[in-house]
């Protein structure tokens, strides 16, 4: 049994993918199946260690980005694109998987491209409430179509497409409250907002971090994570804004937080403050309040509509980047924070918004078309 697996090359694309591989590998092992192959096939590896990890073999395609405006580099990546295309035929012929995952996106057009031409089976998932160019063209011949958000179904065959939820992997699904302030060096009783800017950070939600850090810090303790690229100008600021505060030491930067931080910063948040990509369904499943800032100019606008779709069950609430600042942030974060039962209706809210089994469903059904393929 082959799988190939295929999608964009950010956090939000790759890390799902990983989810649905570990469900693929718990299932063939306690079903006493035999042992698929599993291919990633992307133009980057994102995360090389959770391949091997998951027995994943990483094969590169390339592809073209595909803007929506006038651009000189549409043509350059047409180019990429048709040579993606050709690349993609002759490596998904080696291959020959009994059944193609994606999670759509540029990277993965060559990819389903192939598996038209060859006609496997192709089981798509979209992450937002609604889709990418990529999987709206890929579900008119996908054999099945899971999606994140109710919203989404309506794009999409409903004969052939589910609402499963998000895939979130296992060594985060499930927050870590024993040992997290001795790790995190936190104090025990003051309320704790984590921030996460996305896979790269956020540079706007950062500076407004920043410069909310003396009253934020008077009394909550702040995990931020801010991104590889922007920890070293968020630690310039937060010295300057913080110099000479004596409880500049309850903000705690962090340019990325590993499987076991992310945890344990989960165990101990009363809010978050987060994008509206895929982190979403991960503070769902921990029945955390949140604060959503989309992305203004997202494609497709997919970031806002994320973030309104679920700030409609009434687990978070949205804050555009346009009204994004100090004393907003600071105003929302203690009216959510101080108020109990808001706060519980949201937990509450978050929690029946969440699907932790999303990705068992996914792996099952890829299993299911793959064994149907393979006879």
């Amino acid at each position: 049994m082959k799988i190939l697996l295929t999608g964009g090359g950010s956090g939000g694309h790759f890390y799902p993918i990983i989810a649905v591989a570990e469900e693929i590998n718990r299932i063939v092992k306690d079903e006493k199946l035999i042992a698929p192959q599993l291919f990633f096939m992307s133009d980057y590896p994102y995360d090389k260690g959770a391949l091997i990890e998951n027995n994943i073999t990483f094969v590169k395609s390339r592809a073209g980005k595909m803007r929506k405006y006038f651009s000189i580099l549409n043509v350059i990546d047409a180019i990429r694109t048709l040579i993606g295309v050709v690349s993609a035929l002759i490596k998904v012929y080696r291959i020959y998987p009994d059944v193609i995952f994606s999670k759509g996106a540029y990277a993965s057009f060559p990819v389903l491209v192939a598996a038209k031409f060859f006609r496997i089976p192709v089981v798509i998932h979209e992450s937002d409430s609604v889709p990418g160019r990529v999987n709206e063209w890929a579900g008119k011949f996908a054999e099945k179509i899971a999606v994140s958000y109710p919203d989404a179904v309506k794009f999409f065959d409903p004969a052939k497409t589910a609402f499963t939820g998000n895939p979130i992997r296992k060594e985060i699904l499930n927050p870590i409250t024993s040992g997290a302030h001795e790790f995190l060096k936190l104090e025990t009783n003051l309320p704790v907002i984590l921030i996460l800017g996305g896979s790269l950070g956020a540079q706007i939600i950062n500076d407004a971090i920043v410069e909310a850090l003396p009253a934020l810090v008077e009394n909550y303790q702040i995990i931020h994570q801010t991104g590889k690229n922007n920890i070293k100008g968020a630690l310039q600021m937060a010295d300057i804004v913080l110099a000479g505060n004596p409880k500049g030491s309850r903000y705690k930067p962090f340019d990325y937080l590993n499987n076991l931080a992310m945890s344990m910063s989960a165990g101990v948040a009363d809010l978050v403050i987060s994008r509206a990509g895929s982190a979403i369904f991960e503070i769902a499943a921990w029945g955390i309040p949140s604060i959503i800032i989309p992305i203004t100019n997202s494609v497709s606008n997919h970031q806002r509509m994320n973030a309104y779709s679920y700030a409609r069950s009434g687990a978070a609430i949205v804050i555009e980047e346009s009204n994004l600042s100090d004393n907003i942030l600071v105003s929302e974060a203690n009216r959510i924070i101080r108020n109990k039962t808001e706060s519980d209706r949201m937990r509450k809210n978050a929690k029946e918004f969440a699907k932790i089994d999303a990705a068992e469903k996914i792996a099952r059904e890829i299993i299911h078309i793959a064994l149907k393929h393979e006879r």
